[in-house]
């Protein structure tokens, strides 16, 4: 009987899994035969482990591929074996990660990094820009070694084809100084996408880059020079070029060959040397930029020696930028050394250059008066004079680095060579050595200036005493205004007055404050303004002085100024005693009692807060005829009856 199931499976599967079952016996008698024909088994090390017995020809035939999760158990690592492997490492950079995270994905996968998967890798991330940046920054940085021109070239070729202009250029500038060219593919592909894009100026530059031929030639010649010891052959491999060295030529090639002095120096030399080429101005020049570094400093002074012999001169753009260098890196004598070097020829530096160069020295780890007075001299001896600007720059650097107590070392050195400050660079030093509070400094420096038989001007005093309220010295700043209005009077002072007054009220000081003003009123005619005055009166309310508010009061009156009665009504309503209100009205006249409305004023105001009793005190110490006034009476009618009574015994 014919079933169309077997144990209750339909045929058709019964009859798949003998076809699989078939299928797998001929696969088991290829392994045997594979076995038995090899003595050992294929490399196992780059993806199964070492005790599999699964050859990797027959996995890689397979219809059922290794799980990829058994590379965890390679001993070596994976990238630069296989494509897939690439596209693993292309997807890693393709995304934006963190170093941390980065750094993980890596380390679990075991990367290893080689020249042929750098190429296969960038051309994976050719069309991701960012992708493509990432892993080669991050070669460049943990693999350099592993980069070549042709590396160099597949990255400038992703900038180019996806119109990235301005890193493309900035490659192609690092790929000179490395002494790499572009490849004809790259510029090909490149210009291609240039024009299409219609980067008309891009493609020209490209063009011209391509087809000139020193840029070739001064590639081959760098990549001669840096990747062999110097030798009879290297000398060769150079002549035989059959290159004409000109002035421009050679100063390219040492730009380029700028990371590796002593080589540059080696090719320099040999140029005069076997009589290729005499050197002029702009090579020595070229070369002595190269040479001005801490590692070749013995070298440079060598060659500049050399080059003044020659009659040749250091240009301006060399001095600055070694002198740069130099600073940069702490190497402060070499940096003297160089700008007297270069005020002895005929391109000399710049006043800038001087001012640079001595806020250098000042702010150096040490103060090295012998190198500060080296610059000096030879900046003046060259007809040149110290300026305010020069001082105060020096000045500034001396601050920034703590040094405020070097400063009067400084300016006396200065003032050796012709300085004389201004008189609003000496109210300047004066504010800012007060204000730090820096008296022995302050002292030293005034005494200079009185000794150099001058005197300290009007602003320099006013910032003298400034400064010593800024640090909180009141005592000195009395101490110097009073100098101050010894030798120059009272004529002028106001000002300043005012700013020592108010330094006095903001250190809680007003009642010292007006003892002070008092006695220069009455002993020096000083006449303060009136808004002195005023900050007085209101600092000496609120800071428990009512008396001397009453002094300062009648002072505002002989002085002329109108009364300034506010603060103190508002101060008595609240807390004065009608006793003190008849003493401040006595004060505010010249009469015996002043105009009814400023009784009726304080009145007012002591209702206003509420004391009835202190008003009903008041009021009895008032004359009559304020007593009986109608506004008053007016004002007593307003209150309720209790007060109203009390109130009437009295006008009565």
């Amino acid at each position: 009987m014919v079933t169309d199931s077997i144990f209750g499976f339909p045929l058709k599967i019964w009859i798949h899994l003998a076809h699989w079952f078939a299928a797998m016996r001929h696969q088991w008698r290829l392994l045997h035969h594979l076995l038995r024909s090899r003595h050992r088994i294929l490399n196992d090390s780059q993806v199964l482990p070492s005790h599999s017995l699964i050859p990797r020809c027959f996995i890689a035939n397979s219809p059922f591929p290794l799980n990829p999760s058994f590379r965890q158990f390679s001993s070596e690592p994976v990238l630069a074996h296989s494509d897939s492997d690439h596209g693993l490492v292309a997807d890693i950079f393709s995304k934006p990660t963190d170093s941390e995270d980065l750094k993980t994905l890596l380390d679990s996968n075991r990367v290893s990094i080689t020249h042929d998967a750098v190429l296969a890798v960038l051309w994976k991330l050719e069309s991701n820009v960012d992708g493509a940046r990432r892993f080669f920054q991050w070669v460049s940085e943990n693999h350099s070694a592993r980069l070549s021109s042709k590396c160099y070239n597949s990255m400038l070729c992703v900038f180019g084809i996806n119109c990235v202009v301005h890193e493309f250029w900035d490659l192609v500038n690092v790929m000179k100084k490395k002494g790499y060219g572009v490849s004809k593919g790259v510029k090909e592909r490149v210009l291609e996408c240039f024009e299409k894009g219609g980067m008309d100026a891009d493609a020209a530059k490209l063009k011209g880059l391509f087809d000139n031929s020193n840029e070739k030639n001064c590639a081959i010649v760098c990549r001669i020079v840096r990747n062999n010891v110097w030798s009879d052959d290297v000398e060769k491999q150079i002549k035989d070029l059959n290159i004409g060295f000109t002035a421009d030529f050679i100063k390219t090639i040492l730009e380029s060959l700028a990371s590796e002095p002593a080589k540059a120096l080696i090719f320099f030399r040999w140029l005069e040397e076997s009589g290729i080429f005499k050197h002029d101005g702009r090579t020595y020049n070229a070369m002595t930029r190269v040479l001005g570094r801490e590692d070749s400093i013995d070298r440079f002074w060598k060659l500049v020696g050399d080059m003044r012999s020659s009659g040749l001169e250091m240009e301006v753009e060399t001095f600055v930028k070694v002198l740069g260098r130099f600073c940069k890196r702490r190497m402060v004598k070499d940096a003297v050394d160089l700008y007297e070097f270069a005020m002895a020829g005929a391109n000399k530096p710049t006043v800038q250059c001087c001012a640079f160069l001595l806020r250098k020295v000042a702010a150096d780890k040490e103060l090295y008066m012998d190198l500060f007075s080296k610059v000096l001299k030879v900046f003046t001896g060259s007809g040149n004079a110290l300026t305010d600007s020069i001082a105060d720059a020096v000045l500034k650097s001396l601050t920034s680095v703590g040094r405020t107590t070097e400063w009067n070392k400084v300016l006396k050195e200065m003032e050796d060579f012709g300085f004389v400050a201004s008189g609003n660079l000496q109210s300047k030093i004066v504010f800012r050595l007060s204000a730090a509070g820096n008296m022995e400094q302050v002292h030293e420096f005034v005494n200079r200036i009185e000794a150099s038989g001058s005197n300290p001007d009007h602003k320099t005093w006013e910032s003298l005493i400034e400064g010593h309220c800024v640090a909180g010295n009141l005592d000195k700043a009395f101490e110097s205004f009073r100098e101050m209005i010894d030798k120059e009077g009272v004529a002028s002072v106001s000002y300043i007055f005012y700013v020592l007054m108010n330094s006095y009220c903001q250190m809680n000081r007003a009642v010292d404050a007006s003892k002070i003003l008092c006695r220069l009123v009455n002993e020096k005619q000083l006449k303060p303004w009136h808004s002195t005055y005023k900050l007085l009166v209101t600092k000496l309310l609120v800071q428990g002085g009512f008396p001397d508010a009453l002094n300062i009061l009648s002072l505002m009156r002989s002085h002329g100024f109108p009364p300034f009665t506010d603060p103190f009504i508002e101060h008595l309503s609240k807390s004065g005693s009608g006793e003190n209100a008849i003493m401040f009205l006595k004060a505010m006249s010249s009469k015996r009692f002043p105009s009814t409305s400023v009784f009726l004023h304080m009145l007012e105001a002591f209702f206003k807060h509420g004391r009835h009793e202190e008003a009903q005190n008041f009021l009895s110490k008032c004359p009559r005829y304020i007593r009986n006034h109608a506004d008053v009476l007016n004002l007593l009618c307003s209150m309720n009856s209790k007060d109203t009574a009390s109130f009437g015994m009295l006008a009565a």
